[in-house]
């Protein structure tokens, strides 16, 4: 690969990071580092998991101090040694994973640490008030006076940016924000971020979706191995040599392997028997009528906007929410009460926020692999430890985790890395069907790549996969067929011959077709390629 291309801004910075250095155990999570964001700006930083990013952004905010290098902040030379002397300067951070406090109102979360007083005690009517003004300065009308529990994930992520714009800050670093955004709440977002440009608030926003950066970004710095290795305006670099510089690798082996992240990868129609069969699932007020099939080998794909009833319609089928309708597995009636009864039949589920539902922090790569697996490993009330780690080293190898030995806390872990050990834990229990809710939230292109390319040589085996993705080049990239969800029910399933983004948009906001809706085709589309429904 060529040098690091650097290309300075003649403004002066409102961020400057230079030289920065961050070791842990002696191992190089930054070396050099550089991070510069003028006033206004909104800026993409990327890079694989592992890059460093997260790393750079804690070293900001005092979350970790660095071994070396300067900091300069408002034309500052700053130090922060805690975040909360970080906002106080006037940064604020939005985290991926909602860190939010969700027993408590959603008033509450948004003055979180902030709170207006009044003779020492909170001024509650000051604090509902001054919430409802800054989410409905983001479009949102919430009740604010109920628990943050009550809404969903993609809402709570919402309310943690309304928490960050509450602060009034000089620099708001997103790291991941719309992981749990569909299109619309996307565009809502993107609309409050060029709000704060226009009144002179810098962004620094880290995000996997490569559209995203292009929609909203003008400039970006990219890491690698711990080095910025490329910095300067975005609009000067394609996507395929985009990630070319993120991977490290030529445009052309990229283009050879598939790994561009966004190219369309064909998938064989599968030749298996019905495997999951649900008919008219209900439980009210989420699901009115959801209708769909797996087949054996079959990626199955379900699709909807927010609100629609994707989750609740996985979790309804693993037996995590039950409710009225009828389930049928490899033809016989089944009726899970239970996630357990689900699991004893042959189902896994992995589900959307790895954080909450997901890893365990505290435990090692190899308790959280096998944690599905205990009750087959343990013999009065013992677990067969060499058996734990034949299992343990016989995924790891197959999914190619990385990590520094089994024994690693899964909390050092890339996110990418997190979600292979999840597929792990489920796959060695080896299922009839996987449901996966959002399998490549938050991750980079690279490892992206690696769990849609695995998905797809399970489903080669014969395993049966529902997948849920807001992501719709997920989507068609992946799916042998897509169920499109909309208000709680299913609206459309799509065969692969008539998968395209236009018909999927159409049915998931009219429930639609493109072709008895020519409206919702762009020009140089056109249904005569399409087979018909």
């Amino acid at each position: 690969m060529s040098q690091p291309t650097f290309v300075q801004s003649t403004a002066s910075p409102l961020l400057h990071m230079s030289n920065v250095d961050k070791a842990f155990a002696g191992v190089h999570a930054l070396k050099n580092a550089e991070l510069r964001v003028g006033p206004g700006e909104v800026h993409a930083l990327i890079g694989q998991n592992g890059a460093g990013k997260s790393t750079l952004l804690k070293v900001l905010t005092g979350v970790y101090r660095r071994d070396a290098g300067q900091i300069q902040f408002a034309g500052e030379d700053v130090n922060f040694t805690s975040p909360p002397q970080a906002q106080r300067a006037g940064i604020a951070t939005i985290y991926q994973e909602v860190n939010l406090v969700r027993l408590q109102t959603v008033a509450e979360n948004v003055m979180l640490g902030h709170e207006p007083r009044r003779f020492g005690f909170i001024d509650r009517a000051r604090m509902e008030n001054r919430a409802r003004e800054v989410l409905g300065g983001m479009g949102l009308d919430l009740d604010v006076k109920r628990p943050l529990a009550d809404f969903s994930l993609a809402v709570q992520q919402m309310v943690a940016i309304a928490r960050a714009l509450a602060l009034d800050a000089r620099l708001v670093v997103m790291d991941e924000p719309t992981s749990s955004l569909d299109d619309q709440e996307v565009e809502r977002l993107f609309g409050v971020i060029r709000r704060l440009q226009a009144q002179g608030v810098a962004v620094i926003f880290v995000s996997h979706r490569l559209d995203e950066l292009y929609a909203v970004c003008s400039h970006i710095t990219v890491m690698r191995d711990g080095r910025t290795v490329h910095q300067g305006p975005l609009a000067e670099l394609s996507k395929l040599r985009l990630v070319s510089v993120m991977l490290g690798r030529g445009e052309q082996e990229l283009v050879q392997q598939g790994q561009t992240g966004f190219q369309r990868v064909a998938v064989k129609k599968p030749a298996g028997q019905p495997l999951l069969e649900a008919h008219d699932l209900r439980r009210p007020p989420h699901l009115r009528g959801v209708s769909l099939g797996v087949m054996e080998g079959e990626v199955m794909g379900l699709a909807g906007l927010l609100g629609s009833g994707r989750s609740e319609t996985a979790r309804a089928i693993f037996g995590a929410e039950p409710g009225g309708g009828e389930l049928r597995l490899n033809g016989r009636a089944v009726n899970w009460r239970s996630p357990q009864a689900a699991i004893r039949d042959g189902l896994a589920f992995c589900g959307e926020d790895r954080k909450q539902d997901g890893i365990v922090p505290e435990w090692s790569v190899r308790e959280n692999l096998t944690l599905a697996l205990l009750p087959h490993l343990t013999r009065a009330g013992v677990v067969d430890r060499a058996e734990q780690r034949r299992v343990v080293e016989r995924f790891i190898g197959r999914l190619n985790v990385r990590c520094s030995s089994p024994e690693q806390p899964i909390r050092e872990l890339s996110g990418g890395n997190q979600q292979k050990v999840l597929l792990a834990r489920w796959l060695c229990t080896s299922p009839k069907l996987l449901i996966l809710d959002e399998p490549t939230r938050g991750i980079d292109v690279g490892a992206k790549a690696e769990i849609q390319s695995l998905i797809s040589e399970l489903a080669g085996e014969g395993l049966g996969v529902l997948m849920i993705s807001s992501d719709l080049e997920e989507l068609l990239e992946g799916c042998h067929r897509v169920t499109v969800l909309r208000d709680g029910a299913s609206v459309q399933t799509l065969e692969q011959t008539e998968l395209s983004e236009a018909a999927l948009l159409a049915a998931m906001a009219h429930g639609t077709d493109p072709l008895t809706d020519p409206s919702t085709l762009s020009d140089h589309e056109a249904p005569a390629h399409r087979s018909a429904p």
